[in-house]
C-alpha cells in the first residue's frame, strides 16, 4: 500500500557554511518538522555566527535552472526565499514563481546577525516592489520592518501598528518578529493577517549574544507548517515554539580562544 505523500518545501537562499543560518538551517528545520526539503542555492557564504567574510553570488543560469528543475519536478506545497542578493536575482525569481499558486514565506534578509550587509541595495527596491507584493506572508525583523517602512520601531507599542502598515503598503501578511527590543522582557511578536492582528508572547531565552539564523529557522518552519495544512496563525505559533526550543537548546563550542554558538537541532 502507498503512503501518504509527504509535503514539499522549495527553500531559495544563500548557503551558510557554518550551517547554522540560510539553506542548511532551513532544511534541517524542514526535516524536523516533517516535510521533504529542496533547495536552490542563491549565492555562498563564507561566515560564521559573529564574522560575514565573503559573498560569492551564484550566478543567474544557474539560479534559473535549479528553480525550473524542482517546480517541474515535485510537486512543491509551500516556497520559503532567504538570501536574495541582487536586484537581478529577485526578478529571476519573480518572474519564475508568479504562474504558480504556491504560498510564498519571504524572509527579507538584508543585515546579517553579525552586522555585515547582506543585500545590494538595488536589490531592497526590487524586495519591495516585487517580491513582499508576490508573497503569502513577509517576516521581517525590527530593523528589516523599519527598512521597509522608513521609520525606526522601538518599543513593543508600535509592533502592532508596523505590522498592520507593512501587510498594508505591500498587499501581504506581516510577521514582525520582536526580538531585536531590550532583553530581560517577555518577548512580543505580532502578526497582520487578512485584517486580523495577532499578538504572540514567549519569555526571553537570555542567552546572550553570538547566534544566528533565528530568522531563516522561523520563516523555513512557517513555510513548513502551511505545507501540512496549518493556518497561517497556527503555523506562526509553531514556528515561534521550535525555534524557541532550538535557542534554548543552543549548542557552544569552544576553539581558537573563541566560542561559537549554534542553534540546538
Amino acid at each position: 500500500m502507498n503512503s501518504p505523500s509527504q509535503p514539499v518545501v522549495l527553500t531559495i537562499a544563500g548557503s551558510d557554511c557554518s550551517a547554522g543560518a540560510g539553506i542548511q538551517a532551513d532544511l534541517k528545520t524542514l526535516q524536523e518538522i516533517g516535510v521533504h526539503g529542496l533547495s536552490a542555492v542563491t549565492c555562498i557564504v563564507s561566515e560564521t555566527p559573529s564574522e560575514v567574510r565573503h559573498i560569492e553570488t551564484v550566478s543567474i543560469e544557474s539560479i534559473r535552472h535549479q528553480i525550473q528543475i524542482l517546480l517541474e519536478s515535485y510537486p512543491v506545497t509551500a516556497i520559503k526565499t532567504g538570501m536574495l542578493p541582487s536586484s537581478e536575482c529577485i526578478i529571476t525569481i519573480c518572474e519564475l514563481l508568479k504562474n504558480y499558486d504556491i504560498p510564498i514565506v519571504t524572509d527579507p534578509v538584508m543585515v546579517a546577525s553579525s552586522g555585515s550587509s547582506l543585500m545590494q541595495e538595488d536589490a531592497i527596491t526590487a524586495m519591495t516592489e516585487q517580491l513582499i507584493p508576490l508573497s503569502t506572508l513577509v517576516t521581517p525583523n525590527l530593523p528589516e520592518a523599519s527598512a521597509l517602512l522608513g521609520r525606526d520601531i522601538t518599543s513593543k507599542n508600535e509592533l502592532e501598528a508596523a505590522a498592520r502598515d507593512i501587510a498594508e503598503n505591500f498587499n501581504t501578511s506581516c510577521f514582525l518578529k520582536g526580538g531585536h527590543l531590550p532583553q530581560g522582557e517577555d518577548r512580543l511578536d505580532v502578526l497582520c493577517h487578512e485584517g486580523t492582528t495577532y499578538r504572540f508572547t514567549h519569555p526571553d531565552a537570555n542567552i546572550g549574544e553570538g547566534i544566528h539564523g533565528t530568522g531563516c529557522t522561523i520563516s523555513s518552519s512557517i513555510a513548513g507548517h502551511i505545507a501540512l495544512g496549518e493556518p497561517m496563525e497556527k503555523a506562526v505559533e509553531n514556528g515561534i515554539a521550535h525555534v524557541q526550543r532550538l535557542i534554548t537548546q543552543s549548542k557552544v563550542w569552544h576553539h581558537n580562544k573563541q566560542s561559537i554558538r549554534c542553534l540546538g537541532w
